[in-house]
């Protein structure tokens, strides 16, 4: 039995179906207002009988703050992919994510010892990659750096991975995955979900860019280190760079708007002026963070040359990943008219 963690968020989702197309039995984790219906209806973009492999799931709700409610979801489990995080960039949220990503990893690893467990995938995030190598580019060598400024999540993913490595140096089976921004489809009001409604409503982007790859690509790699038993390490699942602008400008045209203006440094410092009078009476204005700046106005080369070399694999090109989430997203907008 395969236990995945943050079943419905939009990378758990996928790793549950390629579980399942791979013949696995799946218990999956779940709030109790989870919306189930909508993980079953994004399973019809990536397969013609969705409703089979989505019944094939056995969802148990989990409370990460119970180790009790852990044991007992762990129960004939022998692998566990840790999917669970909250994402934000939010100030008001830093309280939250702290606990969720830092506090439920810690008792999730605390379960796993007395359990039947044999291997343990930790997702966690490219934010937390700083030192760059002698190209120029982040690998998985670029060990986080405590005296740069960072986001709250980034902390938050730094200190869950710290989590997973001590679990490894007690001699349960880690292997840990840091991937970019992730595009897929579903979930479209929430985390990465959020990149097409994003590009719609704003008619303004920014000067820096990130590391992008397709939900399914992240999930491929994913099982095949698992299955593969390649543990004790870490792998960067992205495909490629791209400038904000440009996957906007891709967005955008796609939908008939025109195209985004870019915000500069210096304007969007003004923002963090304006942050410091009235951040206090505008909600909006606490985004203007000076790490959540740094982060929308800096372009990064991050390698995934590592896990390619070791699967040999190809990853979808961005381009094509976002035609094929974007199209899905344009007719779930059709259904909902």
């Amino acid at each position: 039995m395969v236990f995945v963690t943050g079943a419905t968020g939009i990378l758990g989702r996928i790793i549950v179906l390629e579980l399942l197309k791979r013949g696995k039995n799946v218990r999956a984790s779940k709030r109790p207002g989870s919306n189930l219906n909508e993980v079953r209806h994004s399973y019809s973009f990536y397969t013609e009988n969705p409703d089979d492999f989505f019944n094939k799931i056995e969802w148990v709700n989990v409370d990460f703050d119970d180790i009790d409610s852990l044991t007992d979801a762990l129960k004939g489990v022998n692998e566990v992919y840790h999917c669970a995080a909250k994402v934000s960039f939010h100030p008001k949220d830093e309280k939250e994510m702290y606990h969720t990503n830092i506090k439920g990893t810690e008792n999730l690893l605390f379960a796993c010892e007395g359990s039947e467990v044999k291997k343990f995938l930790h997702v966690s995030s490219v934010a937390v990659l700083d030192s760059f190598n002698e190209k120029g580019e982040l690998d998985e060598e670029s060990d986080f750096n405590p005296k740069l400024e960072h986001s709250a999540y980034a902390i938050s993913k730094h200190l869950s991975e710290m989590e997973a490595w001590r679990a490894s140096a007690e001699g349960l089976n880690v292997v840990i995955i840091n991937p970019g921004m992730i595009v897929g489809s579903g979930n479209w009001s929430q985390s990465s979900g959020e990149l097409f409604s994003t590009f719609e409503d704003n008619s303004f982007t920014f000067a820096g860019g990130s590391a992008y790859v397709d939900v399914r690509d992240v999930a491929k790699t994913a099982i095949e280190l698992m299955d593969n038993n390649i543990f004790g390490e870490r792998f960067i699942i992205v495909a490629e760079n791209n400038k904000y602008a440009d996957l906007a400008k891709q967005v955008r045209t796609r939908l008939g708007l025109k195209e985004a203006r870019i915000l500069t440094r210096s304007q969007l410092n003004i923002g963090k002026l304006a942050n410091t009078l009235f951040g206090w009476l505008i909600p909006k204005l606490r985004m203007a963070t000076e790490s959540n700046i740094e982060a929308i106005s800096s372009f990064n080369t991050i390698s995934n040359h590592k896990v390619r070399e070791k699967l040999n694999y190809e990853f979808i090109p961005v381009k094509e990943s976002i035609d094929f989430h974007l199209n899905n997203y344009i007719n779930d907008k059709k259904l909902k008219k």
